[in-house]
């Protein structure tokens, strides 16, 4: 089970998001035709099956509108459910839960699409070593909980910021003056703390990186399936592999057989589809 995030560091995320849906006047709606004093009870329910996640965010969501609302998660963040199920209940002055319900909806229905999308791409890699991983191809400012959300789904997380490790991309590798000048710089320059990723886009380029060393991860960037067996063949556990690119669901089971260590996937947060839950009073 992942543990959860500190309320600390989430509640800004939340607390923006509510100002943002509040506006200058608040709820004129809910104030206009809500009786003042009104109690209700409601729940989150599922319209599709999927995996929680995000719903530490949506009880937050409630909270900070009225903490006297009494809100149980039945379906916790990386537990499955199904078409139907309840997530949670929730209890109070109907105008509070009313002004919370789009934003906590909005948190629990995007991290469970990620959790969602992030346990199918697990699931093709059964029977095999590989671990599907997370990029950087996040929401601005949304980062943490994104990446949250696919560990709730059963994946694993790539760095969260260019802070965390050394990743080198095609990018540096022709500004850098290639590849043996660019592994050359972190042996005379990095920390011996910090971990180095390489990306290759060929078996030569693997070669290289092989022969000169430095690093520890390399990324084998849009390989189809055959380079990839090679790839694992000429490394021989020297160094850990990411498979990356290109890597849709119905490609993940033969990519995860060739033998990499990781499988990277950018869909897992920039493409993936909002999960169908509604508050129902």
């Amino acid at each position: 089970m992942t543990p959860p995030l500190p309320d600390l560091i989430l509640e800004p995320l939340v607390r923006a998001a509510l100002i943002e849906d509040l506006g200058a006047h608040g709820d004129i709606t809910t104030r206009t035709v809500i009786p003042q004093g009104t109690r209700t009870r409601g729940a989150i329910r599922a319209r599709q099956a999927g995996t929680a996640s995000g719903m530490q965010l949506a009880a937050l969501a409630f909270r900070l509108i009225d903490p006297a609302l009494r809100l149980e998660v039945l379906v916790p963040d990386g537990a499955a459910f199904a078409p139907g199920d309840t997530l949670a209940r929730i209890e109070g002055d109907a105008a509070a839960i009313l002004s919370a319900e789009r934003v906590a909806l909005n948190f629990a229905g995007r991290l469970s699409g990620i959790a969602t999308m992030t346990a199918a791409f697990v699931a093709e890699t059964r029977g095999t070593a590989a671990r599907i991983t997370c990029t950087r191809k996040t929401t601005p400012g949304l980062r943490l909980v994104e990446k949250q959300a696919v560990l709730h789904g059963g994946g694993f997380n790539h760095r969260v910021s260019l802070s965390d490790a050394i990743l080198i991309k095609d990018n540096h590798i022709a500004a850098g003056g290639g590849i043996r000048a660019v592994l050359g710089a972190v042996k005379a320059r990095a920390s011996h703390m910090m971990r180095v990723e390489i990306e290759v886009d060929d078996l030569d380029q693997l070669a290289e990186v092989l022969d000169e060393g430095g690093a520890d991860v390399v990324l084998l960037d849009n390989m189809d399936t055959a380079a990839l067996h090679r790839a694992v063949a000429m490394a021989q556990g020297r160094v850990v592999l990411e498979a990356s690119g290109n890597m849709r669901l119905p490609r993940i089971a033969e990519v995860a057989a060739t033998g990499v260590d990781y499988i990277s996937v950018g869909a897992l947060t920039h493409s993936v589809p909002v999960l169908d839950l509604g508050l129902d009073f």
